[in-house]
This record gives structure tokens, C-alpha cells and sequence, in this order.
């Protein structure tokens, strides 16, 4: 599909634009944890989990540990997990990190999404149980994901691939330059030869140097590799000094100096721009599958 996400049944949107991009949408549940995943997506992945955590959840429960309390806040910049009541984050869940979100379409309190950590890159699955709301978060994290999708290609997403063919442009000219420099040493190379040899060979005493020919318009040949001569011209004055290729960064004629990947300096862009814009472009473009399904399989899920 072309779209940023998929879904068996499309379903409207329930929240304003407006409030997913300049708030947020606050939800209360419980959270039964997170554990780690093989895959990314896939309604068995997450089934294993929810039945995994569940299992964990009932055992602390018979040790007398309550289900925690959470409060989510979900925005296109993502789904935060804080505390209810210190409102401290737990969990911030970017959303081009996350690729799959499920609902359980029987019990409608249990939901889960699968995200990849940033620090481990380890798929992720967060389980909670959102009293009989489950369905509308889920809708929620996809349509947060579907305005953040769009936000992105609006600024500047859509211009990663320009700027790896600018790079690979740049790159390509930079060794063109280099083999220019090569051949332009074998060739001042090749010429000191032929003097050698032409001072070898002249008849002894009769070496004098000779003047460089003109063309119809009596002027020098220009040659970009010939050294400087100081010699006057035919009028008697000095000609002007052939400038140097300078080592000064040239600039346009706004001001501003060209774009230049290979050697952007600190000022200019975060250090690690490139890689972050390059990770949400493959987050964005894997899409996140919103999936219904059914998680109690057995009697020990009836109530967490």
C-alpha cells in the first residue's frame, strides 16, 4: 500500500489534526511491561508477548504487586509513557521506531505496539490494559503516525534522496579533481623529460633558450601548466601575475557558503542530522500495520 500505515478496516479518524500536532491525546491504563520481540510485526509476535507478560503480571499479582498505573500521551511526535502522578517519563516511544500496533477486537482492553529501542535497536513490545478503550488508542498511534509521516515528507524528508545524489555528485567531482591533478603532474613531468633530452642533444655551445611561440594574434599559448615566467612582454611592461588556486571557501552570491557533506562543520548541522534523517525515512517507509485481533487464548487471561 502507498499509504504510511495499513489496516484490514479503514476506520475514520477520531482526533483534530490540531491536536495531535500542536498537544496531545492523554490516555489512562495499566501497563503489564514490555519484552523483547524476534520480528517487527506480526499478529503472532504479539500474541506470544501479551500471553508472556500476562503470565508475569498474574504471578506478581498472587505476590500481592498491583498492576502499575500509567498515563499516555500520544502526539505525531510520539507515545509517551509517564507517571500519572509525577508525570515522569517512563518510555518515549518515537513513531517511525514503531511498526505494528494491535487490539484485542474480543476483550477491548488490551492493546499492544511493537518499537524499536534506540539505544539497543531491539524490537520492543509494550502490552496495556486500557479499560475497554483499546480500539481508540490504537486509531490514536496511527493517525499520530499518519500526520507525523506527512510533517516529515513537509520538511524536508522528502529531499533525503536529493541530498545522497548531491553527495554522490560532489563526491564523484572530488575524485575527477584528483585524477585532473594526477595527469596535469605526469604531464609537467613529461615535459621537464623533453627539455633534458633537448639539452642533451643540442650541439655543445649552441645552447640557448628558446622563446615560446606565438599564435596569429602574437600571443603566448595559454597553458595551465606551465610555470610562471617573469619575462616581459613585447611592450616592455610585466604581465599580471597569474593568480593561485586558493585554499579559501568560496561563496555564492548571497553570502552563504555551498552545501558541502564531507566537510560540514559542527556549526552547521547537528553532527548526526544525516543518520536521523536517514533512520526516519526507513521508519516511515516500513509503515505501521494497526491490526484487530483476539489475545485471550486461554482461561489465566480472563481479568489482569
Amino acid at each position: 500500500m502507498n499509504r504510511a500505515f495499513s489496516r484490514k478496516k479503514d476506520k475514520t479518524w477520531m482526533h483534530t489534526p490540531e491536536a495531535l500536532s500542536k498537544h496531545y491525546i492523554p490516555y489512562n491504563a495499566k501497563f503489564l511491561g514490555s519484552t523483547e520481540v524476534e520480528q517487527p510485526k506480526g499478529t503472532e509476535v504479539v500474541r506470544d508477548a501479551v500471553r508472556k507478560l500476562k503470565f508475569a503480571r498474574h504471578i506478581k499479582k498472587s505476590e500481592g504487586q498491583k498492576t502499575p498505573k500509567v498515563e499516555l500521551q500520544i502526539s505525531i511526535y510520539g507515545v509517551k509513557i509517564l507517571d500519572p502522578k509525577t508525570k515522569e517519563v517512563q518510555h518515549n516511544c518515537q513513531l517511525h521506531r514503531i511498526s505494528f500496533c494491535a487490539d484485542d477486537k474480543t476483550d477491548k482492553r488490551i492493546f499492544t505496539f511493537i518499537c524499536k529501542d534506540s539505544e539497543s535497536n531491539k524490537h520492543l513490545c509494550y502490552v496495556f490494559d486500557s479499560e475497554k478503550c483499546a480500539e481508540e488508542i490504537t486509531l490514536t498511534i496511527g493517525q499520530a503516525f499518519d500526520l507525523a509521516y506527512r510533517k516529515f515528507l513537509e520538511s524536508g524528508g522528502k529531499d533525503v534522496e536529493t541530498r545522497k545524489q548531491i553527495a554522490g555528485l560532489q563526491k564523484r567531482i572530488q575524485e575527477l579533481e584528483t585524477e585532473n591533478t594526477e595527469l596535469k603532474n605526469k604531464v609537467q613531468d613529461l615535459e621537464n623529460q623533453l627539455r633534458i633530452t633537448q639539452v642533451h642533444t643540442s650541439p655543445a655551445g649552441s645552447v640557448t633558450p628558446k622563446s615560446p611561440s606565438t599564435d596569429i594574434f602574437d600571443m603566448v599559448p595559454f597553458s595551465p601548466i606551465s610555470p610562471q615566467s617573469s619575462t616581459p612582454t613585447r611592450n616592455g611592461t610585466q604581465p599580471p601575475p597569474v593568480p593561485s588556486r586558493s585554499t579559501e571557501i568560496k561563496r555564492d552570491l548571497f553570502g552563504a557558503e555551498p552545501f558541502d557533506p564531507f566537510s560540514c562543520g559542527a556549526g552547521d548541522f547537528p553532527p548526526d542530522i544525516q543518520s536521523k534523517l536517514d533512520e526516519m525515512q526507513e521508519g516511515f517507509k516500513m509503515g505501521l500495520t494497526l491490526e484487530g485481533t483476539v489475545f485471550c487464548l486461554d482461561p489465566l487471561d480472563s481479568r489482569c
